[in-house]
């Protein structure tokens, strides 16, 4: 996945197209990633230990990945990933400008 936690990320398409945020968590299996502030949906929750008033609650969902492109750190447009090897490390590289974006 070109995609991983704490990336800063545009929506390319969808509702929340044009947006950014940053990866809260990154679901690999499922090809899916939770972006702050994206994809935003009501919740209804009954009363609990946590939140003893119940109601309904806004929270992110789970987007697929092939919705997001990473930011470029240099000019903080969407960029392609990708991979180079140094110092026999596997590190991402933005294909834009070409920062390395692993540090």
């Amino acid at each position: 996945m070109h995609v991983k936690k704490g990336d800063k990320v545009m929506v390319i398409t969808g509702k929340d197209k044009g947006k950014t945020g940053t990866v809260l968590a990154a679901f690999p299996k499922k090809d899916r990633v939770l972006v702050e502030g994206v994809n935003v949906v009501k919740k209804h929750s009954k009363p609990s230990q946590d939140n003893p008033q119940g109601g309904i609650i806004s929270q992110e969902a789970a987007i697929h990945v092939s919705n997001v492109m990473v930011l470029d750190p240099k000019t903080n447009e969407p960029t392609r990933i990708g991979y180079e090897e140094v110092n026999g490390k596997k590190v991402r590289v933005a294909k834009k400008s070409g920062v390395a974006l692993d540090k």
